[in-house]
């Protein structure tokens, strides 16, 4: 035992050297050459200097409502489900494209056919058969999304689905472009307020990450059948008020000896 002692020892010596060594052939160029005992640690660059988070918001006034609309037809058989949910879904198609909607502006979202069943006395039982249409429709002016909407209502009858409104800006990069100078501006000021409060030089930025964005404004609008509306009916008051973007910035500034 006492002879295979210094063999063991050895062996555990040539494993570490190996494994340092490894270690720091996997090192990035430029890294700081690291000696025992911190070998084989890597140290980010990124670690050092001043970190801040920079918020910049700006308001705006939704230009384009997207509709989340279309039918849905409940019949016996799939043939009849289906022939009851295409007369409905063209007579929408062609009132959205009279009031003014584009053909590109319109755009299949979902399309389904469904078994509906019951159980009785434990027993799935058949009724009939489901079918889904549903469709975004993109107005272009605001203030004629509700009288699409009813124009819609009207023309899809009883098979009518209103699932939603959204409200958005057709082009936010003005908008984004104002809120990051904003971010920025607002993790700068943080940056040379932490530097003078720490007696120490604010350096250049050194590492920026971007995060959040435009969320566009969802107004509920569930309609599960058209009722019968006496005329003259008054038109679908659609508000869509106001948003922002609000964007953030990770900043890393040096320290500047």
């Amino acid at each position: 035992m006492k002879k295979k002692l210094p063999l063991i020892i050895g062996l555990v010596l040539v494993a570490l050297v190996i494994g340092v060594t490894g270690c720091a052939a996997s090192l990035p160029e430029g890294s700081p050459k690291l000696s025992w005992p911190t070998a084989g640690i890597v140290l980010s660059q990124q670690t050092t200097g001043i970190w801040v988070t920079g918020e910049g918001k700006v308001s705006m006034i939704p230009d384009v409502a997207i509709l989340n609309l279309g039918v849905e037809s409940q019949a016996a058989t799939v043939d009849e489900a289906q022939q009851q949910a295409a007369e409905a879904m063209t007579a929408v198609y062609n009132e959205l494209e009279k009031m003014g909607v584009a053909e590109k502006d319109i755009k299949t979202q979902n399309f389904s056919i469904s078994p509906v069943t019951r159980w009785e006395d434990n027993k799935e039982i058949l009724e009939g058969y489901r079918v889904s249409n549903m469709v975004t429709a993109k107005v272009r002016k605001v203030d004629d999304a509700g009288p699409i909407i009813d124009a819609a209502v009207k023309a899809g009858g009883d098979y009518i689905r209103v699932n939603g409104i959204t409200f958005t800006v057709d082009d936010p990069t003005a908008y984004s472009q104002e809120a990051r100078d904003k971010a920025m501006a607002d993790a700068k000021t943080k940056a040379q307020q932490l530097a003078n409060l720490a007696g120490v030089k604010l350096g250049k930025a050194t590492y920026i990450s971007e995060s959040g964005g435009y969320i566009p404004v969802v107004r509920d609008y569930l309609k599960a059948e058209a009722a019968p509306v006496p005329a003259p009916a008054p038109t679908t008051p659609i508000t869509p008020g106001e948003t922002e973007i609000t964007l953030t910035v990770q900043v890393v500034f040096s320290i500047i000896d």
